[in-house]
């Protein structure tokens, strides 16, 4: 997702100016809290479903099957592993936190 200036040039970052690359690193990085944004706004959602059908607020099954997708991800576009399971518990922990306050 390299930012055009023209619509037929496909540059790679590689062939981008370091002011280009700073540009597209904001994009990413609002792309990045616009997803953080809509999960946890689905994750609040998942709240509410489980409080009127009065389930716990922890399900291992599905954080492991949270987790176990990221590794899959970051395997697949060469991200390191670790780093994307970690940021994975983090928005986990912080949907817990959430549905545990909102009880």
């Amino acid at each position: 997702m390299t930012r055009n200036t023209d619509a037929d040039d496909t540059r790679r970052p590689d062939e981008m100016t370091l002011d280009e690359l700073r540009e597209e690193i904001e994009d990413i990085d609002r792309e990045i809290v616009e997803l953080i944004a809509r999960r946890t706004y689905v994750a609040e959602t998942v709240a509410q479903v489980k409080e009127e059908r009065d389930l716990p607020t922890t399900d291992e099954g599905q954080e492991e099957q949270v987790m176990q997708r990221a590794g899959e991800n970051a395997e697949r576009f060469d991200v390191d592993s670790n780093l994307v399971k970690a940021v994975f518990r983090l928005l986990i922990e912080l949907n817990k936190v959430e549905q545990r306050e909102s009880r």
